[in-house]
């Protein structure tokens, strides 16, 4: 492209040269200035740019100019692209101190653990004690030899917590009965309602499966076994609604029910959950509630609870063990 400029810039001198003097002038300057850069450029590339690399940088430059972020970007003396601002060296510096920073916080993790371990949390230094009207003290039994355990129970060693109190009902019959109807008996309470669509059947099924497999294998403990449905839903299962329910499952269930605010005081000292789920046109509804079972002991108190998750092989196994070992500390209790 230069040669054609110099042409260019002679024959404009000729033509001019008679007319314009100054314009004449001006064009022998620029074509003297372009032969000197033409002159340097071809002398800097034969005796400069031996190294093919370095000439292919060269034309590249000398075809995009020296614009800053046109052009490229390797080194001349490179044999490829040219390393950018990370290189594999910075990414393993960079893993190197990350695996570093993460071995640390474990191991302050781990020191921190180990101090909260080693130290004794009771009452009298500030830690954590049990609320006394949350949760009953635990029973203790001595041995013979003269050592006291405590009694072995599912709660855990801060004991069982303080659900359930005092209660009325009205039965299928129109009876008003308590928990001391119930009395000398073992009874599982379920809270349910009779329009629920899946839960309380398949839970009650469920109940209905243990009562049967216990009174084939034990049947003395079946005997003192007596499961109690209370509805959640007094305004609609009304005495004639749960006769009719009661007939779709196990003949051994006491069916429960009674006015709003029995119902809601029984409830709530059980913890049970309860919410009213919106309307729908035609003026049904649904109730969400807990979903746990309340296993008693023949004096009322609760002695454990099975939840939606356990299969009945493991309510009557619980169920079972519980019995037989009353049996027992029953007749060490009358011997002594």
């Amino acid at each position: 492209m230069i040669l054609p400029r110099i042409g260019i810039a002679c024959s404009a001198r000729s033509a001019f040269s008679k007319t314009s003097p100054n314009l004449a002038s001006l064009l022998n300057t620029t074509s003297k200035k372009h032969n000197l850069v033409a002159q340097h450029r071809s002398f800097f590339c034969q005796r400069q740019l031996q190294n093919p690399n370095q000439k292919r940088y060269v034309g590249k430059r000398l075809l995009h100019g020296n614009q800053p972020g046109v052009g490229p970007k390797e080194d001349p003396n490179s044999g490829g692209v040219g390393r950018g601002p990370v290189s594999w060296v910075n990414l393993g510096l960079i893993g190197v101190a990350s695996a570093a920073a993460v071995a640390y916080y474990r191991i302050q993790r781990e020191r921190r653990i180990e101090e909260a371990m080693g130290k004794i949390v009771t009452s009298e230094s500030g830690g954590w004690s049990p609320d006394p009207k949350l949760w009953k003290p635990r029973q203790y039994y001595q041995t013979e030899d003269g050592r006291w355990f405590p009694e072995t129970d599912p709660f855990g060693a801060s004991g069982k917590p303080a659900i359930g109190a005092p209660w009325t009902l009205v039965d299928l019959k129109g009876n008003l009965v308590s928990e001391q109807t119930f009395a000398g008996k073992f009874t599982l309470l379920y809270f349910g309602f009779a329009r629920c669509p899946d839960i309380c059947p398949s839970e009650m099924q469920k109940v209905a499966q243990v009562m049967d497999t216990m009174k084939e294998k034990f049947p003395e403990v079946a005997a003192n076994v007596q499961p109690i449905f209370v509805s959640i839903d007094p305004g609609r299962d009304s005495i004639d609604a749960l006769r009719s329910y009661e007939k779709d499952f196990h003949p051994s269930y006491a069916f429960l029910t009674g006015t709003p605010q029995m119902v809601a005081s029984m409830a709530k000292s059980y913890r049970v959950y309860v919410s009213r789920a919106d309307e729908t046109e035609d003026g049904d509804y649904l109730v969400d509630h807990s979903i746990v079972l309340y296993f008693h002991d023949d004096k009322g108190e609760m002695v454990d609870v099975f939840t939606q998750s356990m299969k009945p092989t493991d309510i009557l196994d619980r169920i079972v063990g519980f019995a037989q070992s009353f049996e027992k500390k029953k007749k060490l209790d009358a011997q002594n």
